[in-house]
């Protein structure tokens, strides 16, 4: 459900991100691509790759937190507040995540762009859909293109996972140690 809300959230501004790094993209300013793209395409134009970005997010996470909770359970049994282990758990499960999830970016950044090589293999000159894009990648790369940057994908994931559940089991610990400090100061 995060995830679903999240993506919600966020998909617009990848929409305009993703418009805005283009190669001779005609926007300067952020307002001036949101106004464009509401104008000439509509609301819908924000949420057109929303699946897609579901397809590989809803995986990523539910493997990064399996994952993390599997590493949790071998470095810091006890569940105790232990930053190193926090940070290499949720280090490791995002490069475990991101691994096994690169085949679903590939193909989604293929549908977000639509890559002359891949169009230029494609006899309907369109790429449409994520079996349509699975069908593209392995066409144009075979079964080593699904995994084409999973070494730039795994790099930048791990230190981003390793913060965010750093941050988040130190705000537990906290908030925890500051409700068992009132029950105490209660009695």
């Amino acid at each position: 459900v995060a995830t679903l809300l999240h993506d919600a959230a966020m998909n617009p501004a990848e929409v305009v991100k993703q418009r805005m790094q283009m190669y001779n993209s005609p926007y300067q300013r952020v307002t001036d691509c949101v106004r464009a793209v509401w104008c000439n395409e509509g609301a819908g134009a924000f949420y057109r790759s929303y699946t897609t970005q579901l397809t590989m997010n809803i995986p990523f996470q539910a493997i990064h937190f399996m994952a993390y909770e599997s590493l949790q359970e071998h470095l810091n049994p006890h569940r105790q507040y232990n930053p190193s282990s926090h940070m290499v758990a949720g280090a490791c499960a995002g490069a475990i995540a991101a691994a096994a999830t690169t085949p679903l970016d590939v193909c989604k950044t293929l549908l977000n762009t639509q890559e002359a090589l891949a169009l230029n293999t494609n006899i309907s000159g369109h790429i449409t859909g994520m079996a349509h894009a699975f069908r593209t990648v392995y066409r144009v790369g075979g079964l080593a293109a699904y995994f084409r940057g999973v070494q730039a994908r795994v790099i930048y994931q791990m230190p981003s996972t390793a913060i965010a559940w750093s941050v988040y089991e130190f705000f537990k610990y906290i908030l925890t140690k500051r409700k068992e400090e009132r029950k105490t100061l209660e009695y």
